[in-house]
């Protein structure tokens, strides 16, 4: 294997382009698998890699002929199967950055920053340089709040490498993360374990988390959810989508999800609790209460600059919702949709009551799923406006609502709903069999 030369950060190493023999891009590497033994230095066995489709597969480091700068070169053969860390595995990036160890010669403690992996004569990669940065000792840092001094060091001058401290920071993996979007950020949470994957949630802002949240299976959600202080979780919950909080509130026990309606805003509350009247597999269980909602008499001009808000899903984006005041749900007299192409076509002076398409289908609140998507499919709409007896807007089901709840339940865990080749692999070119971990 060559290499620049033999020495590798594995902080650097995340996020490069890992590709086969002939040029084609296979993916990025997201994570370096280490087995920390009980005598010698710490291994390498191989590298966690995102494959299209957001699936995280497993790559050894035996089927890796080269680590350059920016690129990674691989035999060309990948496993398909969606990476689960074992027991004695440990993630570099998501376990092992920011983790405080100890120096052997008593000196005090230190974070780690970054590791160095190196390849040895045998062909095996071990973890043999740690970058530190050291603790001041209480009251060293002055007004200034000063940062200790960082250090090269050899692996077996610090202890505790092997188990985390309480209280292990996230700054750097976020960093190493942080242009993932927040699906990906969820499956890299939800590879971690329980204690990590909470340091790593409380680490981030909220509306970061919230949205990362939203993608993450339901254990995962109550997980994060129930280890979060009070108020922070309240404060979460509210920057959540409506239908997703109260999704995530539905799986809570009741007195926990009292406790935290009565923690939220007021006003951000009240929509809550108006979806969680509804049964879970119903227009109003599916809705979301925070469309674009605008009169009548609003300039084509307005009603863009509205859809163009950054938490309105493509699906929501793609129409404005027009009805009598008043304009919060449940709204005045709903009176139909504006579609966002025809929007564009029109003179941004113009009113958006004046090129309103009232023929839209809607949908009652307890009308079930499958009506719901049969007239999505039909009409071959992004959303339907869920209606009250006295045709007030209620609210809206969009169609990536109703796919979540039309995908088995295990879909966000690459369980078996995966595609076919989850469980093979996929031989790119020159590929000469298949290669497992060990």
């Amino acid at each position: 294997m060559s290499s620049t030369g033999s020495r590798v950060f594995v902080a650097r190493l995340a996020g490069t382009s890992v590709f086969d023999p002939v040029g084609d891009l296979v993916g990025r590497v997201r994570d370096v698998v280490v087995l920390l033994r009980a005598s010698g230095a710490p291994r390498a066995v191989g590298l966690v890699v995102e494959v299209p489709g957001r699936r995280r597969v497993f790559l050894p480091l035996t089927r890796v002929t080269s680590i350059d700068v920016g690129q990674v070169i691989s035999t060309g053969l990948v496993n398909m199967r969606r990476f689960e860390q074992r027991l004695a595995e440990t993630l570099a990036v998501g376990e092992l950055l920011d983790r405080t160890v100890e120096f052997t010669d008593g000196s005090g403690s230190a974070s780690i920053e970054d590791l160095a992996i190196e390849q040895q004569r045998s062909g095996d990669w071990l973890l043999t340089q740690l970058f530190v940065r050291r603790h001041l000792p209480a009251g060293k840092g002055g007004l200034l709040r000063r940062r200790g001094e960082t250090l090269v060091i050899s692996w077996d001058e610090v202890t505790s490498l092997s188990s985390g401290h309480e209280g292990q920071g996230a700054a750097l993996l976020l960093a190493a993360y942080e242009d993932l979007k927040p699906a990906d950020l969820a499956d890299v949470l939800h590879d971690l374990g329980a204690t990590r994957q909470l340091e790593v949630a409380t680490a981030l802002d909220n509306e970061r988390l919230a949205d990362v949240l939203e993608e993450l299976p339901e254990d995962d959600q109550v997980a994060i959810l129930s280890g979060l202080d009070r108020d922070r979780a309240a404060d979460v919950l509210e920057a959540m989508q409506p239908d997703d909080a109260a999704d995530l509130l539905g799986d809570l026990p009741q007195d926990e999800a009292a406790e935290l309606l009565g923690l939220m805003e007021p006003e951000e509350a009240r929509d809550v609790r108006r979806l969680l009247a509804y049964e879970d597999r119903t227009a109003g269980g599916l809705m979301t209460t925070d469309p674009v909602v605008l009169g009548p008499e609003t300039p084509i001009a307005a009603a863009l600059a509205h859809v163009r808000r950054q938490d309105l899903t493509p699906a929501l984006a793609s129409m404005v919702f027009v009805v009598r005041p008043p304009l919060e749900t449940p709204t005045g007299r709903f009176l139909g949709v504006v579609h966002l192409q025809r929007m564009l076509r029109e003179a941004p002076h113009e009113s958006i009551g004046s090129i309103v398409d009232s023929d839209i289908e809607s949908v009652a609140p307890h009308d079930p799923l499958l009506k719901v998507t049969r007239l999505l499919a039909t009409y071959n709409l992004l959303a339907l406006p869920v209606l009250d007896a006295e045709k007030r807007l209620l609210g809206v089901v969009s169609v990536d609502d109703v796919l979540d709840h039309l995908l088995p339940e295990d879909w966000r865990e690459g369980g078996p709903s995966d595609d076919a080749r989850s469980g093979g692999p996929v031989v790119m070119p020159h590929g000469r069999g298949v290669s497992g971990r060990g």
